[in-house]
């Protein structure tokens, strides 16, 4: 993320690497302790089996076990999260969305194909992509790849993310893929009696003013796509129906009872990652499914890769 962390974030990350500089240095000294006494000839078992001893032995262990854990096992341990949603802007039909969200392709395979595979069981009748789509023009083909396998009758569509827009505008990333990139406009998507719109907006920084959206509708249900949250309470009363974005990865590395350390986002925790319900408008910040590039840490903890589902029906 081209960000600058705020200053809560700096903290919390300070305070995170601290902590664990503190316990990996008394884990050094009650070794370096332990292998002093051998040498001087006395017990080294004494103090490397002393209670405080291994209460540190145990949190280096459950440190490096995280590490492990979040580099290895978490960030190709993709979560499918289903919402339903009811609307009264619906007579007959129900329509199915799934949003994916800040796949970072990258020069190593990712979850591009496990992705494909997982959406088309899914059937849905749109997917929605809500931007930086690419960290390395080496991963170019097996994104327009992935995108061009997702099966979606009634349409694909995406909005740009920061890094299309400063790293990568010289890259149409959706050429051959059946996405359309949606830019201040809408569509009307249509299925038997009913219809639904999906709306969009490429990425702009927090601090760029935003005019009114005025290609909404009071009468209709709409979908509105943009990369971060940070435009839910500017327009959460101008008729949006769903708000879908990512940009927050819900922190990429997040912790029990505290959850993301690092947002970039204006709001910073308030909006990390799930489901809100801000004015009249349901916003979902999906936790995307990729890693930002190095050097951000490449892992995940607690913050899943996901790919959203969700039913909109009649009530």
């Amino acid at each position: 993320m081209i960000h600058a962390m705020s200053s809560r974030e700096l903290v919390s990350v300070l305070l995170f690497m601290l902590v664990i500089l503190v316990i990996c240095g008394l884990e050094i000294v009650v070794l370096v302790r332990s292998i002093r006494n051998r040498m001087h000839g006395l017990f080294a078992r004494r103090i490397l089996l002393a209670r405080s001893a291994l209460v540190i032995h145990a949190l280096v262990f459950a440190i490096f076990a995280c590490l492990l854990y979040g580099r290895y096992v978490e960030p190709r341990w993709i979560d499918v999260h289903a919402t339903t949603l009811h609307t009264g802007k619906l007579k007959e039909s129900g329509f199915r969305i799934v949003q994916i969200s800040d796949l970072h392709c990258d020069r190593r395979v990712g979850n591009e194909q496990r992705t494909v595979q997982i959406i088309n069981r899914l059937k849905p009748d749109l997917v929605v992509a809500t931007g930086d789509f690419l960290n390395d023009p080496a991963g170019l083909s097996r994104l327009r790849q992935t995108l061009a396998q997702l099966d979606a009758p009634l349409g694909k569509f995406a909005v740009t993310g920061n890094f299309e827009v400063l790293h990568w505008p010289q890259i149409d990333m959706l050429d051959g893929t059946g996405f359309r990139m949606l830019e201040r406009e809408t569509v009307i998507v249509t299925k038997g009696t009913d219809s639904l719109s999906v709306s969009g907006m490429g990425y702009v920084p927090s601090d760029a003013p935003v005019e009114p959206l005025g290609f909404l509708s009071d009468d209709r249900y709409d979908v509105f796509l943009f990369h971060t949250p940070d435009l839910i309470e500017d327009i959460c009363n101008q008729g949006v129906d769903l708000y879908l974005c990512g940009h927050t990865h819900g922190g990429q590395i997040a912790l029990p009872g505290y959850g993301a350390l690092i947002t970039f986002s204006r709001f910073g925790k308030k909006y990390e990652s799930g489901m809100y319900r801000v004015g009249r408008t349901v916003l979902y910040v999906n936790r995307g499914l990729g890693l930002e590039p190095r050097p951000a840490p490449q892992m995940r903890f607690l913050a899943r890769p996901e790919v959203a589902v969700f039913d909109i029906l009649p009530e």
